[in-house]
């Protein structure tokens, strides 16, 4: 009989610690990053359709932290090309939405967000995109040299649609 109730108060004991460590909120998370081989797939397809149409580019990748996975340049596009799309990555990153909407809502009169402008790295202009997958930010895009942040957005959507079954999970 003794044996029994311990077994028993074991398993109830047990049963107890499962489920209570079941409702108990995670110490950790976990994320879906766009892999570096995906991200070179993604600017190569935005460069391409940059050089269809005439247009010097680079082409940035990043993760969803903003660190670039990937870098392309055409050979005549500007030195400051390079800098200007990782930056556009990195502002799509941080804000998970695109460069452009970004900037617009930073540019009106009177935005409390004025100050965004002036932190290191952030390039308030079209041409940065999210890369979502499943609802999850996975990275980002960014790319300069287009003539107008409108004309980089071209490009950097022709890099997204470039991934497209990729990403889908």
């Amino acid at each position: 009989m003794r044996k029994t109730m311990i077994v028993a108060l074991s398993m109830l004991a047990a049963a107890y610690g499962a489920s209570a460590h079941a409702e108990s909120p995670a110490g950790t998370w976990s994320q879906k990053i766009i892999t570096p081989e995906v991200a070179l797939k993604a600017a190569q397809a935005a460069k391409a359709e940059c050089q269809k149409r005439g247009w010097q580019v680079t082409v940035v990748v990043t993760d969803p932290s903003g660190l670039a996975l990937v870098m392309l340049r055409d050979r005549y596009a500007g030195w400051h090309t390079v800098a200007a799309a990782e930056g556009k990555a990195r502002t799509a990153a941080s804000w998970r939405e695109s460069s452009g909407t970004v900037a617009a809502r930073v540019n009106k009169p009177r935005s409390a967000e004025q100050a965004i402008k002036n932190l290191p790295g952030v390039v308030m202009i079209g041409g940065g995109l999210p890369i979502e997958a499943a609802g999850q930010m996975v990275g980002a895009i960014g790319v300069s040299g287009a003539p107008g942040g409108d004309n980089d957005d071209i490009c950097a959507k022709a890099g997204l649609a470039g991934i497209e079954d990729d990403l889908a999970f």
